[in-house]
């Protein structure tokens, strides 16, 4: 059965403690699409970014160790909506279908019923569907035995082959669940990336994630991802970066950011 309590932000303060975590190995090698070599990183300034925003930001919150399942439909949830109405959508699912079989089991469209508060629901339906179907059909057990035992470079590509799941859904599930040092690359880290010149202007977000994994400690990865996304939310704007507050101005040389201010009205 799928546990009764309320599922708690990962950017929020007061997150449970962690709990006991399956057996998958340390080791965690990001598998790189065919021609997806990562850019160098200039790693000094990267340091020097963690170091800034940990002054600003503090420790962030700790993560809730949902065991894999959990935090795989969670982050497919969380595409396109906030954090609170990811949360509900998450929480309403449970209610509704006490165990992923049933969800597995269900028509779709019931599915999309239950998490309609987390936005885009008839298509996270069938992908949330599709990839509890294939999984069992794999033989795997739908709860927390899922993915027990297996290699975190395993567990990454065995993800990332699953209906609706990509690289940063993957290492979500990795870095949060299984603490595991795998570095997601949303649109806000994408974003600080870029204009912060830590990869070439144009990187993609796979090559921008494969980059910044391979250059960040595995201890720090889960406060840079949790810290850079903070600032890209109150201060690193998409379309207004309010530099003039930023902690980082004296590190960034702005990359795009001139170009899209003279263009805005």
């Amino acid at each position: 059965m799928l546990p009764a309590t309320g599922i708690v932000s990962r950017s929020v303060a007061g997150c449970r403690s962690p709990a006991p975590t399956p057996e998958v190995s340390q080791t965690a090698v990001m598998t790189p699409s065919p021609g997806a070599v990562p850019p160098a990183v200039p790693r000094a300034r990267l340091r020097a970014v963690g170091r800034r925003l940990a002054a600003v930001h503090g420790a962030p919150p700790a993560p809730r160790r949902l065991p894999p399942l959990d935090e795989l439909v969670l982050t497919v949830l969380s595409q396109h909506t906030s954090d609170v109405n990811r949360d509900r959508a998450f929480d309403d699912l449970r209610r509704a279908f006490p165990r992923w079989d049933d969800v597995a089991d269900a028509p779709a469209p019931a599915i999309a019923r239950a998490i309609r508060r987390g936005g885009l629901a008839p298509t996270k339906a069938v992908r949330i569907k599709a990839l509890l179907g294939l999984l069992r059909a794999q033989g795997r057990s739908l709860d927390e035995r899922a993915f027990r035992g297996m290699r975190a470079p395993a567990l990454y590509d065995l993800l990332v082959a699953l209906p609706g799941v990509g690289p940063k859904t993957a290492a979500c599930v990795l870095l949060f669940s299984l603490g595991k040092p795998y570095f997601p690359v949303d649109t806000h880290v994408h974003r600080i990336a870029l204009r912060l010149g830590l990869v070439p202007p144009g990187t993609d977000a796979v090559k921008t994630q494969l980059a910044l994994q391979a250059a960040i400690a595995p201890a720090d990865m889960y406060a840079v991802h949790m810290n850079l996304i903070r600032h890209g939310r109150t201060v690193c704007d998409a379309r207004r970066p309010k530099c003039e507050e930023c902690v980082l101005a004296r590190l960034c040389p702005r990359v795009g950011v001139a170009a899209r201010a003279s263009r805005e009205p």
